[in-house]
């Protein structure tokens, strides 16, 4: 590898565009299971950005690159792209990155390995507690809030060598699946920053696609892994309920809609993290007693007769913008190339209960958390107003209005399972319009239709989350103007490995995760 000082922030601005990215990263055992690094040849900034997170931890461990230049070279594409694409907020000092990052070299030079991670710049998704690092989750109210405690899959990132460098950006409270708040601002898309990035965790997919880090960790309620991945052509992963454990919080038993998971380039990568995030947790009942080491190994599998489901718009019941379906069935055809069949299904479910059901405990919920800030009448003035109708409503509910809806959100989960006697995965879009402006707060209409809500024109991704079922989004392709669209896969509760499997196998046929966005600078 090239001298430090070869890495220059000005080295590094010239390679302009930043990524050339990921049409060359190799396919290789990860470093935890073979015990040592791989030589891997690192000659400038935007080879080591290219590299999947899973060949950079290898680079590092084989002594390719040290910690210290890739700290170098992280940092410089944040100053030169943040500021067009606002994904990282309260990013540390950059001495004190620099300081830690040599830490690191020192601990492998004298055989202290932490982990795949070590060494890795990573920056936090502003909804998890970050010990002694501002955590805002977007509101004025929290702007100046510094925990003092780690998320529990934060105190994981760390234990695994991650050099936690700020946090990516979330709209207020994580709600609504467009990110920007008062506090930090928009952000854009990376593959059109006049867009929007969608959210919540839109910040981190935004971080990984113009390559400001390796991996990120985003949460999803209502497709907040699903819905930032696919506007900006990437992988995000909603595990299983109680996979990764949600906490600590004061309450471990009722919110098991919204959680944690792995965001990355690759579905290897995003892989890679889930090993990390996952596993069991005492503070956590109903987290699941898993293998995460699992999720590490190789992602090959063999996919002759495989089947899918395809549920489209449901019969036309979602409101969808033209193109969307059509990239998404255009898509589904490489399941084809691997073996495996797609089938149209009509699942003839009265999906509009399930609607009614999603928006009665998501109020329940949101409440839950809110409603103690919402107390105060100065608080109250400085949420937004999709916030307050979300507690709102919460506090019009009744015990029995809550019960109705788990009973009805059952009988859902009944039906989707069924689907997996006959089909591996169920697929969906993973949205129903493509990227639209930055400049819009949520669309008011669809395609001739009303938008109700300020969150129904993301009603796709209700079914999955409600299912408590695994989710991956796989990148679909891009319309005609170059907006990005993906597509949700849906498997079996529990079956999180398998789901990485089969979206391995799609993503190797598509190559879709290798057409990079050409960056802007401000």
């Amino acid at each position: 590898m090239a001298s430090s000082s070869t890495l220059s922030r000005r080295s590094l601005l010239k390679v302009g565009g930043g990524l050339g990215l990921l049409a060359a990263a190799s396919q290789i055992t990860p470093a935890w299971a073979t015990g040592k690094g791989k030589k891997i040849s690192v000659n400038s900034p935007e080879q080591l950005l290219s590299l999947s997170a899973v060949d950079l931890s290898q680079a590092i461990r084989g002594g390719s690159v040290s910690c210290s230049e890739v700290m170098t070279a992280y940092l410089d594409q944040i100053e030169t792209y943040n500021p067009t694409y606002n994904a990282i907020v309260s990013l540390r000092d950059r001495e004190q990155l620099m300081d830690e990052a040599s830490r690191a070299d020192t601990e492998l030079q004298r055989g202290q390995y932490r982990g795949w991670m070590h060494g890795f710049p990573h920056a936090v998704k502003d909804l998890a507690a970050t010990k002694g690092l501002k955590t805002s989750l977007g509101s004025p109210i929290l702007k100046d809030w510094v925990p003092g405690h780690d998320a529990i899959f934060v105190e994981r990132l760390r234990e695994a060598g991650a050099i936690i460098i700020g946090k990516t950006n979330t709209p207020e409270f994580g709600l609504g699946s467009q990110t920007y708040n008062s506090v930090f601002g928009v952000t854009r898309n990376a593959y059109n920053p006049d867009l929007c990035a969608g959210g919540s965790s839109g910040g981190a997919a935004v971080a990984i696609a113009t390559g400001m880090v390796p991996v990120a960790d985003g949460s999803d309620m209502m497709g907040s892994l699903r819905n930032p991945a696919a506007y900006n052509n990437i992988i995000g992963f909603r595990p299983s309920q109680g996979l990764v454990p949600f906490g600590p919080t004061k309450e471990v038993f009722y919110q098991q809609l919204g959680y944690e998971g792995p965001m990355g380039r690759t579905v290897q990568d995003t892989a890679m993290l889930l090993s990390t995030m996952a596993g069991y947790d005492s503070r956590v009942p109903l987290s699941q007693k898993s293998n995460p080491t699992s999720f590490a190994g190789n992602l090959d599998t063999n996919t002759q007769g495989l089947k899918v489901a395809w549920l489209g718009d449901f019969n036309g019941y979602l409101a969808t913008e033209p193109g969307v379906l059509d990239v998404c069935e255009q898509a589904l055809k490489h399941f084809n190339t691997i073996g495996g069949t797609v089938e149209a299904v009509d699942m003839k479910y009265p999906m509009e209960e399930v609607w009614q059901t999603w928006l009665t405990l998501r109020h329940f919920l949101i409440a839950g958390i809110a409603s103690g800030l919402y107390a105060k009448e100065s608080n109250r003035a400085l949420m937004k107003p999709e916030a307050i109708w979300e507690i709102e409503g919460g506090l019009e509910l009744s015990a029995m209005d809550v019960y109705k809806a788990s009973k009805a959100r059952t009988s859902w989960y009944h039906a989707l399972d069924k689907l997996f006697d006959t089909y591996d995965v169920v697929a969906l879009p993973s949205a129903q319009l493509f990227p639209f402006s930055a400049d819009t707060h949520w669309p008011k209409e669809i395609n001739g239709r009303t938008m109700d809500t300020y969150h129904r024109w993301m009603e796709v991704v209700t079914p999955g989350t409600l299912s408590g079922c695994p989710v991956a989004n796989v990148p679909a392709g891009f319309d005609s103007q170059g907006r990005p669209m993906g597509i949700q896969l849906i498997g079996r509760n529990k079956e999180d490995l398998k789901v990485l499997k089969i979206a391995h196998a799609y993503e190797q046929a598509a190559k879709l995760t290798q057409t990079n966005p050409t960056l802007v600078k401000s």
